[in-house]
């Protein structure tokens, strides 16, 4: 017979595994998805206090330009590389 502390922990794993499943089934798909609308929301100054219209621009404009910024890097040292340096 079982005890009911196993009990438990059965339906624990099974809600455990019917979690992994689910998130599984969304496949590769969901995450880009999920982590483009956070990059998304990142530029578009989400977390910052809408009331303040000078500071949500001025962070949107910094952000923007760092993102633009970084991946101007990021060829560069492609570039450089790819050519030999």
């Amino acid at each position: 017979m079982a005890s009911p502390r196993n009990s438990d922990g059965e339906k624990e794993s099974r809600r455990i595994l019917d979690r992994v499943a689910r998130e599984s089934d969304a496949g590769g798909g969901a995450f880009v998805r999920r982590k483009a609308g956070e990059m998304a929301d990142h530029l578009g100054a989400a977390d910052v206090d809408k009331s303040d219209r000078i500071e949500h621009i001025g962070t949107r404009i910094g952000r923007i330009l760092g993102f633009v910024l970084t991946i101007g890097l990021i060829l560069w040292l492609v570039n450089f590389l790819v050519r030999g340096g």
